[in-house]
């Protein structure tokens, strides 16, 4: 039996581009697990209104912020990439958990404080709430793991604690996530500032996903080191050195030692341009991907909206189970919900040398079409002719479970009966 593989759920706010502390900390690593886990990867714009907004400027972000995400690397195939906003079901947890969740636990959030101090005028209870959000986000889908840097860690840690509390009130209901934090590029600094966080705020201290080649080296060139020379990892005494070897080795695949036996000797006039050089080469096929994606929108278009929907219907199966644990009188299935899309496990043909395949089925209780085809089919190939098969609705279609399934190929002379497996 195939071993069930665990669900992964990240996101990033769509605040402006991408920066090379998130490429590093975050989605190169979100790349390398996709093939080995269920990914989920969110543009938090909810998130990002807890500060003032322009409206235009956040819708374009979001795209060009998913085009980023493709240009890393993140199969839309693989992975299920989506806007936060698209799926009403974030909103509707985060209701619920704000009411399993003590004052003081969010009182103590750190970032919460920081923030405050930062938008003294703009305090808001959204801000005040955002670690609640943040929970609803990852229980919603019951994910196992989610990778974030050090300064999210203890979000993600209350989220536990709403979890297992939510838990020994109601049994379990939701998945306990664990924090999946990288061992090399976890928290790149600023390199005007080596000992805040790599931020859009210090825009000359920040390298972005889309900066020109000039840009990067400029940057690289004009950061913060100390008085001596040599290049030692040593993050209390030299953290400006510290954090560009960071950087080299995320960059290069090198380790500390190789890098620190590389540069000895040669001082920063060599380091530093290195630094920004292995940068460039990183970013430049990314940039030019995402450069080539937003010239397609509608294809991007594509990718958020039937993320939302495969998203949506996890988020509901959930949401579903809260509610009615909760004590919420059940409410009636929109057709959307009462349709979902369901995949065909069996067919049979009226003729004798039938093709036949099996599919598993997606509906989660059993039901009957009282009014259609599913809302979505994913075409089946025939293994006898390799064509492509399509729904022709059955004409005496009310109250049945079967629909006509007609191929494409040559052997389109015959119809395949088909019945979905949770009727």
């Amino acid at each position: 039996m195939e071993e069930k593989k665990k669900r992964i759920f990240s996101g990033i706010q769509p605040s402006g581009d991408l920066t090379l502390g998130s490429y590093m900390g975050a989605i190169k690593n979100w790349v390398a697990l996709q093939d080995e886990y269920d990914c989920l990867y969110c543009i938090v714009d909810m998130h990002a209104i807890t500060v003032r907004q322009v409206p235009a400027d956040l819708r374009k972000r979001s795209l060009e912020q998913l085009a980023q995400y493709i240009a890393c690397g993140l199969d839309p195939d693989k992975n299920i990439m989506f806007i936060q906003s698209h799926v009403p079901q974030h909103a509707e947890l985060s209701w619920v958990l704000g009411c399993y969740t003590q004052f003081g636990e969010l009182s103590r959030m750190t970032q919460f404080k920081d923030k405050s101090q930062k938008h003294a005028d703009n305090i808001t209870a959204g801000l005040f709430t955002y670690p609640v959000l943040m929970a609803a986000d990852i229980l919603l889908y019951q994910a196992d793991l989610v990778p974030v840097g050090q300064d999210q860690k203890q979000h993600v840690e209350l989220c536990r604690d709403i979890a297992q509390r939510f838990n020994g009130v109601y049994s379990d209901t939701f998945t306990l996530p664990e924090p999946f934090i990288p061992k090399m590029g976890a928290r790149i600094m600023s390199l005007g500032d080596p000992s805040s966080k790599m931020s859009k705020s210090d825009p000359e201290g920040c390298v972005y996903l889309m900066d020109s080649p000039d840009a990067v080296a400029r940057k690289f060139k004009r950061a913060v080191t100390d008085c001596e020379t040599a290049v030692r990892f040593d993050p209390e005494q030299k953290p400006g050195v510290s954090n560009l070897l960071t950087i080299y080795c995320a960059a290069t695949g090198k380790t500390l030692a190789e890098t620190e036996s590389a540069f000895a000797g040669q001082g920063y006039g060599v380091f530093k341009p290195a630094v920004g050089d292995a940068v460039i080469e990183l970013l430049r096929p990314i940039r030019e991907e995402a450069t080539r994606l937003l010239g397609d929108k509608a294809y991007l278009e594509s990718v958020y909206r039937a993320g939302a929907e495969r998203a949506a219907r996890l988020a509901e199966k959930t949401l579903r189970k809260v509610y009615k644990k909760v004590g919420s009188a059940a409410k009636e299935r929109t057709q959307r919900e009462e349709i979902p899309s369901c995949k065909v496990i069996s067919a049979w043909s009226s003729a004798f040398c039938s093709p036949s395949w099996r599919r598993r089925c997606s509906a989660s209780e059993p039901r009957r079409w009282s009014s259609g085809p599913p809302l979505s089919w994913a075409p089946s190939t025939c293994p006898r002719t390799a064509g492509e098969c399509t729904i022709t609705p059955s004409p005496a279609w009310a109250a049945s479970p079967f629909f006509w399934v007609s191929c494409s190929a040559p052997c389109s002379s015959r119809k395949w009966s088909v019945r979905c497996a949770g009727c």
